[in-house]
């Protein structure tokens, strides 16, 4: 029986040692580049009342959330997104705040995805929210911290893919297209399914000029990535406004040398239905799917009691680090500490010698000898140590510095 014991259910894995340590790693040089920008430390609970992530506040579907009950009867969920979260906690603790507010958080989110997908169903997220501005500076600014985020981790080559959702709403309100089939066209569209998009279109009766503009949006081939030509292809204010808005972002992030990151894509959509404007995706070689997601969410806070504008964006901690080794960046840890091993005799003299180290701030592991050296070498190497100490019982000290490459 120990044997079924011993593995973990589909989607998630275990971690430790070295690839840990260079984990921790990324997600403190992430940290770092987010804190520059002048944002606080938010810690949500790991579970909370269904409600919060509920169909009518736009997020993870019923179906791949983990729920359970607690002692009264309540449904709780392990939760799937962390920005449901903090806008219910501002909401909460700043209803009457009228500065912007700005979050920072980490930690685990859980999907119950299909096992056939391929994903993992816990990932680790690092992201921020910013609330309570609603200004294209504030859109500049969450793109610009995601730029200098992924530098920080080591990333060179990468993309940051941007969308405006009130374009694709504002051709859809004109060709009276209703909101079950803008939904289903939306899946399509965000899928690059380009006829199963034209066969919901069919069905709607949508003229064909406004399906013509609609299409492109599923078409890889001919999609509308130039915001001038977007421009062109409609007449209403709603995704005029949304060109616009986009046209100030690239001037400000042209500004700031950022330019060259950036690409449009107005067929860039989410499943996500609480998004309300700006969406942007982060993409890079070597992971199949966007190691970095956002966008503004103005009416989210509304389910909450709280009526501001906002926006945020999550790094998928896991996909940026298999981007990161895909791609030959290896994280790897500065060694630090000393192994200290000794022979029953000198365990006090061991003993001392590890005090001291650690008043200096030094790690210190003890040990006692176990078989021959090579043995306390690939100790050392597993726990990223650099020297091992042997104190023997005749008083004789032996040192042996650990090579850094293994």
């Amino acid at each position: 029986m120990y044997q079924s014991l011993l593995h973990t259910p589909e989607g998630v894995r275990d971690i430790y040692g070295t690839e840990y340590a260079g984990k921790l790693m990324l997600e403190s040089r992430l940290h770092d580049a987010i804190r520059l920008f002048g944002y606080q430390d938010i810690q949500t609970p790991t579970f909370e009342y269904f409600d919060v992530f509920s169909k009518e506040i736009g997020t993870t579907p019923s179906s791949m959330l983990y729920k359970f009950f607690d002692k009264d009867g309540n449904t709780l969920v392990l939760r799937p997104d962390f920005t449901p979260s903090c806008a219910r906690c501002a909401a909460k603790y700043f209803m009457n705040e009228k500065t912007p507010l700005r979050f920072t958080y980490s930690g685990n989110t859980f999907t119950n995805n299909s096992s056939l997908q391929g994903k993992l169903k816990e990932v680790t997220q690092m992201g921020a929210e910013l609330i309570l501005d609603g200004s294209v500076q504030a859109d500049a600014e969450m793109i610009l911290m995601v730029i200098e985020a992924l530098k920080a981790s080591g990333l060179q080559d990468f993309q940051i893919t941007i969308g405006e959702v009130e374009y694709f709403q504002g051709v859809c309100s004109q060709a009276g297209i209703s909101d079950t089939d803008a939904d289903r066209l939306r899946d399509a569209i965000l899928a690059k399914n380009y006829f199963n998009a034209r066969e919901i279109l069919e069905e709607s009766g949508v003229r064909k000029d406004y399906a013509k503009v609609l299409l492109r949006l599923a078409d890889t081939v001919t999609a509308t990535d130039s915001l001038a030509e977007a421009k062109q292809l409609v007449d209403n204010e709603r995704s005029l406004l949304a060109i616009e808005r986009l046209e100030k972002l690239y001037e400000l992030l042209a500004n700031c040398g950022a330019e060259k990151y950036v690409h449009f894509d107005l067929g860039l959509l989410s499943k996500f239905h609480y998004y309300t404007g700006i969406l942007f995706k982060g993409y890079t070689y070597g992971v199949g799917d966007a190691i970095v997601s956002g966008g503004r969410y103005d009416k989210l806070l509304s389910y909450f009691g709280k009526n501001a504008p906002a926006i945020g964006f999550v790094i998928v901690v896991d996909d940026l680090m298999e981007a990161l080794k895909r791609q030959d960046k290896k994280l790897q840890p500065k060694k630090e500490g000393i192994l200290i091993i000794y022979e029953p005799a000198a365990y006090a003299r061991a003993f001392e010698q590890a005090n001291t180290l650690r008043s200096r701030g030094i790690p210190a592991e003890l040990s006692h000898v176990c078989g021959n050296i090579d043995c306390h070498v690939q100790q050392a190497k597993r726990h990223m140590q650099k020297e091992i100490q042997l104190f023997k019982a005749d008083q004789t000290l032996e040192i042996l510095t650990i090579c850094e490459e293994d």
